[in-house]
């Protein structure tokens, strides 16, 4: 088991969807959860980096990640076998623009979801609000879904096909960020020229200039 949390780690940090010491694993096997610790670096779990907890609140939740809370309320309101949270940027970035869902451009990313619901919560890092509202969106047959700001959370049978979720995500919100950056800018509106029957008459002498000691007004010219 040990041997596929650092499979799947490695792969999440080379692809550059986890900082060095953030995002985290876990799998469910019966009533126990299998997740990384607190601090752990994915790119280079070691033995020990993984932790043994209930898949109810314990005394051994205190060595595991602080996202625990979601992990374990996530399984208890859904299907999953396995969780993978991590920090892709492109994703994170278009979460913050789109308040309820990220919508893929391209084919393999609509293959996989056709929408990607945005979690907004005050308080995005393992927070109590987060624990209650994520695991409906997975119990409603998402499969990834993206906390504002923060992060995703995808789940699956194992951790190799969260993590293809997550991968396939990433990719594709990267395409949509690059789209977003060729898109000619909108066209200036055209200036309009008057036609020669539009152009009013003016006199040389702008109304309400004095000259010689009187002011001038538009009804002198007709005298």
């Amino acid at each position: 088991m040990i041997e596929e949390f650092k499979r799947v780690g490695r792969m999440l940090f080379e692809e550059g969807l986890v900082g060095s010491h953030s995002g985290n694993l876990s799998i469910r096997q019966n009533d126990l959860i299998f997740i990384t610790r607190s601090g752990a670096m994915l790119g280079d779990l070691k033995e020990g980096d993984v932790v043994e907890v209930a898949l109810q609140s314990g005394v051994d939740d205190k060595n595991a990640s602080v996202e625990l809370p979601v992990h374990r309320a996530i399984y208890q309101g859904s299907s999953a076998q396995a969780i993978v949270h991590a920090h892709p940027a492109n994703g994170t970035a278009l979460s913050i623009i789109y308040e309820q869902k990220i919508i893929p451009q391209d084919a393999e990313g609509q293959f996989y979801f056709k929408s990607v619901p945005v979690l907004k919560v005050r308080q995005a890092i393992a927070s109590d609000e987060v624990v209650k509202m994520l695991p409906p969106i997975f119990f409603g047959g998402y499969t990834i879904a993206m906390v504002r700001g923060h992060g995703s959370f995808a789940i699956g049978e194992t951790l190799e096909k969260a993590y293809q979720l997550t991968s396939a995500f990433e990719n594709s919100c990267r395409i949509t960020n690059i789209l977003k950056s060729i898109q000619p800018p909108p066209a200036a509106a055209p200036v309009h020229h008057p036609r020669p029957h539009e152009r009013r008459h003016t006199g040389a002498i702008p109304p309400g200039i004095g000259v010689m000691g009187r002011t001038y007004n538009k009804r002198d010219e007709r005298r």
